[in-house]
């Protein structure tokens, strides 16, 4: 009881010493703030009422009254950057770095800054110089990262491959993926080129970067056929379907040429027809389509598309059934037909998009690499419609 009984007297106690120690850190707040410029505070205001411009002008005033401000220098930079105004962000930066006094690790932080400059100002050879700078730095990650990027800018493929490579190895993630998409880029240089063997080579190595990398099956069917080994290429093409069904639609005319340069075409057709039974797309319905009324007639191929809107009800596949329709309608109903076509053929067009996954850019054509944001691999291979559907 005795032991209670002095725990809570010392209950007080302890309040009050905390109660002291406020009050010693609020003085100590308020003569530290008042020390600051009353411009730096119209500049953090300016900065929260999104006033970028004269927030700007009020950190200008102060760097020219305390030019010892190596934050305000760095905010300063960064403003000045966001805006565009990267020759005033480097000048800012490049003064940093000229003062002798300059901590070391306010020096690195500077040459991170300036590199980001460079980059934005598009000074690629110069980013790179000062990024290499900072890979031993507490900067190793963000450095790497920069120099990636750079390397893909100029399309320096082996570098970038060297580059995501150190990357994976410092524990800043997996980037597989990319590496094998690099190796591609890099083979299909040498596809364009008519080295078929050392793209066959480097496509080895893209799979085994990232078995799952439908490209690379792709290319490796590309390079067969332009060796003249159509049997090879369709193998390989086939393959495309273990990796991932619904990229069968990006291959899909592919197979059917080279089936029917076989003197197989039907054979071909009915491939075609297994892997629209395990996932529809409309890329997929156009080429199987074109095949069946070639080899079965517009009855049949009338049939397929109707069968195949009635699975997965689109704009796009209406499109395609007008289409069919049109083909053995009697000339007394193909006006107004041709005209609910044309209506219809107007709005699909404007979904038939493919779209990137990560910052919404919408194509026309299928990309490996967005050209919106860079990122690899983030456009289905469904257009835009197709996937509100299954949604």
């Amino acid at each position: 009881m005795e032991f209670e009984i002095w725990w809570l007297l010392g209950i007080p106690v302890f309040f009050g010493l905390g109660w002291i120690a406020a009050r010693v850190d609020i003085r100590q707040l308020v003569a530290e703030s008042r020390t600051l410029p009353s411009g730096y505070f119209k500049g953090l205001n300016f900065l929260l009422n999104e006033q970028p411009d004269k927030a700007i002008d009020a950190f200008i005033e102060i760097v020219k009254l305390d030019p010892e401000t190596v934050e305000l220098h760095f905010a300063l930079g960064n403003l000045f950057r966001r805006r565009g105004e990267t020759e005033r962000a480097i000048r800012v930066h490049q003064n940093l770095l000229a003062r002798p006094d300059l901590p070391l690790e306010h020096q690195v932080h500077a040459q991170y800054e300036l590199g980001q400059d460079y980059l934005k100002a598009g000074l690629l050879d110069r980013a790179e110089e000062t990024f290499n700078r900072l890979v031993e730095t507490q900067y190793s990650a963000q450095a790497r990262r920069a120099l990636l990027e750079i390397y893909q800018r100029e399309k320096e493929w082996t570098r970038a491959i060297d580059a995501a490579t150190a990357l994976q190895e410092s524990g800043a993630g997996g980037r597989q993926k990319e590496i094998a998409q690099f190796y591609c880029e890099i083979a299909q240089d040498e596809l364009v080129h008519t080295h078929a063997d050392a793209a066959l080579l480097v496509l080895d190595k893209a799979l085994l970067a990232d078995r799952k990398n439908v490209r690379a099956t792709l290319l490796i069917g590309d390079v067969h056929l332009a060796k003249g080994d159509v049997e090879g290429a369709l193998l390989a093409w086939r393959r495309v379907e273990q990796q991932s069904v619904p990229h069968v639609a990006l291959v899909a005319q592919r197979l059917m040429d080279g089936y029917r340069t076989l003197g197989r075409p039907q054979e071909g057709a009915n491939l075609l027809k297994s892997y629209m039974a395990e996932a529809s797309s409309i890329d997929l319905l156009e080429v199987v389509f074109k095949a069946v009324l070639e080899l079965d007639g517009v009855e049949a191929a009338n049939q397929l598309v109707s069968d195949e809107l009635r699975r997965t009800p689109t704009l796009l596949g209406l499109d395609k059934l007008l289409d069919a329709r049109l083909m053995d309608a009697p000339p007394s109903v193909r006006p107004e037909l041709s005209l609910v076509k044309n209506l219809v053929h107007g709005y699909a067009q404007k979904l038939a998009r493919y779209q990137c996954s990560h910052c919404g850019f919408k194509a026309r054509q299928f990309y490996w690499q967005c050209p919106g944001c860079s990122r690899w691999e983030t456009y289905s291979p469904r257009r835009t419609e197709e996937l509100n559907v299954m949604n």
